[in-house]
């Protein structure tokens, strides 16, 4: 429970272990099934953090976006990226929050996200994000998993 009093659903632990596992040995099919990115939500009586239904994209359908432009989501990333030394993997945990969305959500996503990343353990990465164009800058994202090492993220040179 926090100061919002909201709680994190079994299912969205469940969701984030599977991410965070990653099948080293995991074939080409497979690699394309694995989720690349996901959101949680706020369930409609503001008490309990849930699956967005249906928005997760898998590694095979990168490209399309599905944060609502009015609202705040949390999101799951799994970034791909190389230094100059060696290729990563991290989980990112991404608040989303639109400049364009109710203040009221803004303060209940704000007040609520230490119970969903105090269940995800192990994440070193957090970006928050108030508008498309933050997302679409890769430098940011480059910045927060390691500043000037990277090299590559996704694939594509910085």
């Amino acid at each position: 429970m926090q100061a919002s009093g909201v709680k994190v659903t079994d299912e969205v632990i469940a969701v984030f272990n599977d991410m965070k596992v990653r099948k080293a040995q995991a074939n080409e099919e497979e690699k394309k099934k694995r989720k690349k990115a996901i959101l949680f939500c706020l369930s409609k009586d503001l008490k309990n953090i849930v699956l967005d239904d249906g928005k997760e994209i898998l590694l095979g359908d990168l490209g399309s976006t599905m944060l609502p432009p009015n609202d705040c989501r949390y999101a799951l990333y799994d970034a791909t990226y190389e230094t100059k030394e060696t290729k990563k993997e991290d989980l990112v945990f991404i608040f989303w929050a639109p400049d364009s969305a109710p203040l009221k959500s803004k303060m209940i996503y704000a007040s609520s996200k230490d119970a969903i990343k105090r269940k995800f353990e192990g994440i070193k990465h957090e970006w928050q994000v108030n508008g498309l164009d933050d997302l679409k800058d890769r430098h940011t994202l480059a910045e927060k998993l390691g500043g000037s090492s990277i090299v590559s993220l996704e694939g594509s040179p910085i």
